[in-house]
């Protein structure tokens, strides 16, 4: 029988083993890289702080730094790093100090500056937690309104009321004693989500279609919209309805974030391999963005499907093409009309702006993908509790028996043995 352990530190064999690339992390679990055994959940604690997404940096030179402390690597706990390289002694030329283990922890955990919506496991999104993130993108939402009104691009943010409403429904039912009330007013906020559902898809697609820049607020809106739905019925115990409605979501949502990504890498995708980021962007971190589109990808094959890009890219952001990559930048990366130019036009001055942006840009690409990759990891969290024989509430109610450090965001939820699903 497979017993669970819930602690604040990580164990110094899984940290080794996400360093060696033998274990991967897939939005809130840890598994095999080969196998797919799952030898760790991450989550946060039951009642900490709900802390606010991250929002994209004014500055892209200094942006990355300021966001490499992120939800993940905020949680790693030193004690855990102390054993991985008190291991790693003979390593020590190599390995340096402790400080850049952590470096490399960010990219073994594969959270740079990216952040999420979505929490690392569906146990710690209640109802409370995605009212708080459905109302940071409304706000977002509504920043960009006074940016997008310039062009006449309305964004209709009255439905946003109506989901609220719905999470409040679904808050309440699940307070009543009556077991006949709790369902039927639980139903009543499912049908709502049902039909936020329908309605955001049909925004992102628009957006998309526009190129837009709040196509990604709408994909995320329709995010949580679909793990509301599923929440019920975790609620509800019903685990099989709830599998089934992520799964459905899974695939609404990550062909839509396909869409989104292929707009963001631009006309050609070379222009985030330019020279002038080479400090902030590097062939890796692309390379995982192209590994989540096609898993058969590696380094080296991306570096080949960029070889002819890269050796057109200066052509095709210049005069002598008529400012071929300029021209076809989508809105979602820069308005042309956002750009003061002089009297021979703009296209010089929207090429500089894009090319300052596209730091930003590609944090917003590695959140998408962070997003989905936990979406996705809710639907191996439910088939976990079926196989483990718990509920729902038993599964939500795990806590660590030691005391929370401070400062740790996260804790750890071990297996006895790897589990399969």
């Amino acid at each position: 029988m497979t017993t669970l352990t819930t602690t604040f530190d990580i164990p110094a064999k899984i940290l080794e083993g996400l360093m060696n690339g033998s274990y991967e992390r897939v939005g809130g679990i840890v598994r095999d890289a080969v196998t797919k055994q799952i030898v760790m959940w991450l989550r946060e604690p039951r009642h900490s702080p709900i802390p606010s997404p991250v929002t994209l940096p004014l500055n892209p030179v200094t942006g990355a730094l300021s966001l490499v402390v992120s939800v993940v690597n905020a949680g790693v706990s030193m004690h855990g790093l102390n054993q991985v390289n008190g291991k790693l002694d003979g390593m020590s030329q190599q390995i340096g100090t402790i400080a850049q283990t952590v470096q490399r922890m960010e990219g073994v955990l594969q959270v740079t500056s990216a952040a999420s919506i979505l929490n690392l496991g569906v146990s710690a999104a209640g109802f409370a937690v995605i009212l708080h993130r459905l109302n940071e993108l409304e706000k977002r939402l509504q920043k960009s309104q006074e940016i997008l009104s310039k062009i006449n691009h309305k964004i209709d943010l009255g439905y946003y009321a109506n989901f609220r409403a719905a999470l409040d429904l679904a808050h309440s039912a699940f307070t009543m004693s009556s077991p006949e009330n709790r369902k039927n007013c639980a139903l009543q906020a499912i049908n709502r989500f049902l039909e936020a559902e329908h309605i955001y898809a049909d925004y992102v697609d628009q957006e998309l279609e526009k190129k837009s820049q709040i196509a990604d607020e709408y994909l995320l809106t329709l995010s949580l919209a679909y793990l509301a739905e599923a929440r019920c019925y975790l609620e509800l115990e019903e685990f099989d309805t709830a599998l089934q409605r992520f799964k459905e979501g899974s695939v609404k949502i990550r062909s839509r974030i396909c869409r989104y990504i292929e707009l963001l890498l631009t006309s050609n995708p070379a222009a985030y391999l330019h020279p002038q980021l080479k400090e902030q962007i590097d062939l890796r971190r692309l390379t995982k963005i192209y590994q989540w589109i096609d898993p058969t990808l590696d380094e080296a094959t991306v570096f080949e499907l960029q070889r002819e890009n890269l050796y057109n890219l200066d052509k095709e952001q210049s005069i002598v093409s008529g400012y071929k990559w300029v021209a076809s930048l989508p809105d979602a990366i820069v308005m042309s009309t956002e750009v003061k130019g002089t009297i021979f036009g703009n296209k010089e001055e929207t090429k500089e702006e894009a090319m300052k942006r596209l730091p930003q840009v590609f944090e917003v690409m590695e959140s998408m993908v962070e997003t989905n990759q936990r979406f996705e990891a809710y639907q191996l969290e439910i088939q976990a509790l079926a196989q483990l024989g718990m509920s729902f509430h038993e599964w939500s109610n795990l806590s660590a028996t030691e005391s929370q450090p401070e400062n740790m965001n996260l804790m750890y939820i071990l297996p006895s043995e790897p589990l399969s699903l």
